[in-house]
């Protein structure tokens, strides 16, 4: 199926000042390498060009990130290129505190508590001010229950990323928005959503790039999280074809992205 929008012919390209970049199936597809991307981060980095890697991953540190780019595929950049949802969903918190060290409860893995409780922060299951929910790979009934009682006595309730399912060698495997649905559920109360595609994740990265709307692309594979995210927050979006996303599934769609591209080798700077 022929694309809507191909930018080669109907979309000039635009000089933008900075790059939001999504990661798995964009820089990378799991273990695998794409070659393109690791060239498209370098040309970045030749030209001075900001960047942040946006990811709905809560569960690691921006310096596991940066290690596997570096030991798996050959892509070497620092922490401060790297903003996940756990770190977004700290600045929202600490824009929306009320007193000096909040207390939060958190269901999820070591790199969500850590960078929650390196920002002031404190641990609490009786009454917190916060519960948090993320992908938690050792989840069990009590800490889900304990969620549950915080968020129906008044606590409040925030979701890293809606992702419902996460690519794994075993195949497609609950995602975070998966264990926030069970809280929703048993507490009849919605959550506010972090990660992509809504548009709070882009919005604090934009503060943290230090650029306005018009400066920056959000790029990514997937056009149900990193296409809306950019669209929802109001960004030029780049779709880039080494993903999930396919060009007959993102023809169907009433707003399509600014730009598509086949590999980020076709994109100039």
């Amino acid at each position: 199926m022929k694309v809507k929008n191909d930018y080669r012919r109907e979309r000039k390209m635009k000089q933008y000042k900075g790059y939001f970049i999504d990661l798995d199936g964009t820089v990378y597809a799991g273990k695998k390498k794409i070659p393109a991307a690791k060239r498209f981060i370098e040309r970045l980095q030749e030209k001075k060009i900001p960047f942040l890697f946006v990811t709905n991953n809560s569960t690691q540190l921006p310096r596991d990130v940066v290690k596997n780019l570096s030991e798996n595929h050959d892509i070497h950049v620092k922490p401060e290129n790297v903003y996940t949802s756990g770190m977004a969903t700290v600045d929202f918190m600490k824009a929306d505190k009320k007193t000096e060290q909040p207390s939060v409860y958190i269901v999820g893995e070591i790199g969500l508590k850590q960078v929650i409780l390196a920002n002031g922060f404190r641990l609490e299951a009786d009454h917190p001010d916060y519960v948090v929910v993320g992908l938690d790979s050792d989840l069990t009934y009590e800490k889900l229950s304990e969620a549950v009682l915080a968020v129906r006595s008044g606590s409040r309730f925030i979701g890293t990323n809606p992702d419902t399912n996460i690519p794994k060698e075993r195949g497609m495997m609950p995602g975070a928005g998966s264990v926030v649905k069970f809280v929703e559920y048993a507490t009849q109360q919605e959550p506010i959503m972090i990660g992509k595609p809504k548009a709070r994740i882009i919005e604090s990265a934009l503060q943290k790039i230090g650029l306005k709307k018009d400066d920056v692309v959000m790029v990514g594979d997937n056009y149900n999280t990193d296409i809306k995210a950019g669209i929802n927050a109001g960004v030029d979006t780049l779709l880039v074809y080494t993903g999930l996303s396919t060009k007959s599934q993102v023809a169907a769609e009433k707003v399509l992205p600014t730009y598509q591209i086949d590999t980020l080798d076709e994109w100039r700077l």
